[in-house]
């Protein structure tokens, strides 16, 4: 495991205004933008502007991970991205960015994820408890077009 960087190199915050650009950049840094529709500028853009929570860790200014949420704020948080510069990895800013997304958004809300298939065995290191019953309808080419100007997402 590498080391953990010192907290005081780190910086957390929420960044609502983050830009699209640093958000893809670090979205094919993790490894995540080969299951994101990062070609779809207009797409990315929705996603950060929708977002309830944007919580962001850089070092020395540089964007190396970002949680994005969406909450009721009541009840359910549905962590849709959690991305962590492969270069930074293993040295927990990932579960310190999930700690303070879930935070922001209420510790009393549910946080629910979908795992990337090289990403399982790591949520239950950081405590989280897998559930097996989970459904999703994905997108349709059809759809995604039709709400997106930058054509479908296709997987």
């Amino acid at each position: 495991m590498t080391a953990p960087l010192p907290a005081e190199q780190v910086c957390y915050q929420l960044e609502p205004d983050l830009s699209s650009d640093e958000f893809v950049d670090v979205l094919r840094r993790s490894g995540l933008a080969a299951r994101r529709p990062v070609e779809q500028p207009a797409t990315i853009a929705g996603m950060l502007a929708n977002a309830d929570v944007l919580c962001t860790a850089r070092v020395a200014g540089k964007l190396v991970g970002v949680a994005r949420a969406l909450s009721d704020f009541s009840y359910c948080t549905y962590l849709s991205d959690l991305a962590v510069d492969e270069a930074f990895q293993r040295r927990g800013i990932g579960r310190e960015l999930l700690r303070r997304a879930h935070a922001a958004a209420g510790c009393h809300t549910n946080l629910i994820l979908l795992a990337a298939p090289q990403a399982v065995a790591y949520y239950p290191r950081i405590g989280m408890t897998r559930h097996e019953s989970c459904w999703i309808t994905p997108a349709s080419a059809a759809g995604l077009a039709a709400a997106s100007p930058d054509g479908p997402v296709t997987d």
